[in-house]
C-alpha cells in the first residue's frame, strides 16, 4: 500500500481494475483528480473508453458462473474477508476519501464505517437467501420459488459519499451470486480504486469485482445499453436517473435508481425546540450540506417559528469551516461548479423575494483563497415557488417558511416531485402515527436527525428513484425469482 501524506496526500498515476489485472485505458487521455480543499490535483486517472466498459463487462460475465457456483456461505466469507482488510486500512482509506471529495476527516472515517457495516452486513446475508414451498392445486404436485442472481451488476455512484455508496451495491450484489462492474465517479474515483485493491486482498477472485474510470456519458452510458449488463444499480441526480432509464429502457435492464431529494423538516410548536434545532443543524451541514437526506426546507410552526430561527441562525454561524484535515464542521463542496450552482440558486431566490437570515455564500479570501468554499446560508420564504424551495440544493443553504397548522406544512411538504426522506418533530403521537400515511416520502426521520441503519430499507418514491437499498429489502433486489412446478405423479 502506498503511503499517504495526510498533510498533503498524492496518489500519483492511477489504473483501471478488470479481471483481476490493472491496466489503464485503451485510449492515452486521462482525467485529473482535484482536491476540493486546495484545487491541487493529487491524481490522475484513465479516462476509460467503451472498448474498456466492454473489457468489465466481459470479465464479468465469464467470471459470474463460477461464483455463483460457491455457496453462499463461502461468498459471504470472502466479503467479510473484504471487509476486514477495509478495516485494516481504515484510516488510509478515510484520508483518500477525505482528499478527493472534501469531507472533514472525522466524518471521512465514519463513511469508512459505514463501508464495513455494509460489508459485514450483507455477508450476514448468506445464510438468509430464501425461496418458498407450497402446495399446488394439482395431486402430487409442489411449487418451489427459488432465488437466483441477476448476473452482471453496473454499478454507477455518486461523487458525495464514494466509499460508503459503492460498498453498500458491492456487498449484497456479490453475497447473492452476481459480479459487479463499479463505475467509479471521475471526480472522486480514487475510493472505488481502493475498494478493488482491498477486494483483490481478501482473495475475491479475478473478474467478479472490476472497478472501471473515465467519463459516464461514456462509460456508463456503454455499460447501462450493453446486452451483458443485466442490472444497473445508480446513485445519483434525477435527471441522471432519467437517463439511464431511457438507456437501459431497450434492453429492459433491472434497475435500482436513488435519486435525488428535497427534504421537509417540520417542526410543530409542541415539539423540543432545542433538539429539533440540533438536528436540523446536522442534517443540513454534515458534508457540506452534500446528502440525498438532508434537511433542505423547513416547515415552522408560526408559535415557534422566531424562538427557532433565531437558535438555528447562531448555530449555523457557530460552524467552523476549515481544512477538513483539521476535522472543522464543514470543509469544502466538492467542486467550483457546484458553488457557481448552489449561489445561482440563492441569488435567484432573493431576487424573488426571499429575505437572508444569514448570509453565507462563497468564500474566497484568506485561507479561502483556494478550494471551493461556501458558508451556511439561511433565508426565509413566503412563497412556495421560490427556487430554494422547489430545486435540489445540496449545500449548506436552507430555506425556512411558516406553518399555521400540521395540515398545512404536510401539503407544503408533499408539494414536490421528490419522494426520498421527511423530517417531523413533534411530541403529539397522534401526528407522529399520522406521518407515515400522509407524508408521501419513502422514508421518514420522526424526532430525529437523519442516517439509515443497514437493516432499514433506504428507497425513494416519485422521482427520488425506483427500487431501494439495504435489509432484507434490498439484498432481495439483488436475486429474481424462479417458480418451478414439480410434479412427481
Amino acid at each position: 500500500m502506498q503511503k499517504t501524506d495526510t498533510e498533503n496526500p498524492a496518489f500519483g498515476d492511477r489504473a483501471m481494475f478488470i479481471g483481476g489485472k490493472w491496466i489503464s485505458a485503451n485510449g492515452r487521455a486521462r482525467i485529473e483528480v482535484e482536491n476540493p480543499a486546495n484545487e491541487q490535483v493529487i491524481a490522475t486517472i484513465p479516462e476509460g473508453t467503451q472498448q474498456d466498459a466492454l473489457d468489465a463487462l466481459e470479465a464479468a460475465k465469464k467470471a459470474q458462473p463460477v461464483w455463483a457456483a460457491l455457496t453462499a456461505v463461502e461468498r459471504g466469507k470472502l466479503v467479510y474477508a473484504f471487509a476486514n482488510e477495509v478495516e485494516i486500512n481504515a484510516d488510509h482509506l478515510a484520508v483518500v476519501v477525505t482528499a478527493e471529495q472534501g469531507k472533514p476527516i472525522d466524518q471521512a472515517r465514519g463513511e469508512i464505517g459505514a463501508v464495513l457495516n455494509f460489508l459485514r452486513y450483507a455477508a450476514e446475508n448468506a445464510r438468509r437467501i430464501e425461496g418458498d414451498i407450497m402446495p399446488s392445486d394439482n395431486l402430487n404436485e409442489e411449487i418451489h420459488i427459488r432465488s437466483h442472481p441477476h448476473g452482471v451488476v453496473v454499478g454507477l455512484t455518486s461523487w458525495n459519499y464514494p466509499s460508503a455508496l459503492a460498498a453498500r451495491k458491492i456487498g449484497p450484489a456479490l453475497v447473492a451470486g452476481n459480479t459487479f462492474v463499479l463505475l467509479a465517479h471521475e471526480i472522486t474515483p480514487l475510493s472505488g480504486l481502493e475498494l478493488a485493491r482491498m477486494a483483490e486482498r481478501a482473495g475475491i477472485p479475478p473478474g467478479v469485482l472490476n472497478v472501471v474510470t473515465g467519463r459516464g456519458r461514456v462509460v456508463g452510458q456503454a455499460m447501462v445499453e450493453s446486452p451483458l449488463t443485466d442490472m444497473v444499480t445508480m446513485t445519483g441526480s434525477t435527471r441522471a436517473g432519467q437517463e439511464i432509464f431511457r438507456a437501459g429502457a431497450d434492453g429492459l435492464k433491472i434497475l435500482r435508481l436513488e435519486l435525488g431529494g428535497k427534504a421537509p423538516f417540520i417542526v410543530m410548536e409542541d415539539a423540543d425546540i432545542d433538539a429539533a434545532v440540533t438536528a436540523a443543524v446536522t442534517a443540513r451541514y454534515t458534508n457540506c450540506g452534500q446528502i440525498c437526506t438532508c434537511n433542505e426546507r423547513m416547515y415552522l410552526h408560526s408559535d415557534i417559528a422566531d424562538e427557532f430561527l433565531e437558535k438555528f441562525v447562531a448555530a449555523s454561524r457557530a460552524l467552523v469551516i476549515d481544512d477538513p484535515m483539521n476535522s472543522p464542521d464543514m470543509g469544502p463542496k466538492v467542486s467550483g461548479f457546484e458553488v457557481d450552482k448552489i449561489a445561482d440558486q440563492v441569488k435567484r431566490s432573493i431576487d424573488a423575494g426571499a429575505e437572508v437570515l444569514l448570509k453565507g455564500g462563497p468564500l474566497s479570501d484568506g485561507k479561502y483563497k483556494k478550494g471551493h468554499w461556501y458558508a451556511p446560508t439561511v433565508l426565509e420564504v413566503r412563497d412556495a415557488s421560490s427556487p430554494v424551495i422547489r430545486e435540489e440544493v445540496f449545500g449548506p443553504v436552507v430555506p425556512a417558511m411558516r406553518v399555521d397548522s400540521f395540515e398545512q406544512a404536510v401539503a407544503l411538504a408533499n408539494d414536490t416531485e421528490y419522494g426520498l426522506s421527511a423530517f417531523l418533530f413533534t411530541r403529539d403521537l397522534k401526528r407522529l402515527m399520522r406521518a407515515p400515511y400522509e407524508l408521501k416520502f419513502g422514508e421518514l426521520y420522526l424526532n430525529r436527525a437523519n442516517g439509515e441503519q443497514v437493516q432499514g430499507f433506504h428507497t425513494g418514491w416519485k422521482h427520488s428513484g425506483l427500487g431501494g437499498e439495504d435489509g432484507k429489502y434490498g439484498f432481495d433486489g439483488y436475486l429474481h425469482k424462479q417458480t418451478s412446478y414439480l410434479n412427481w405423479g
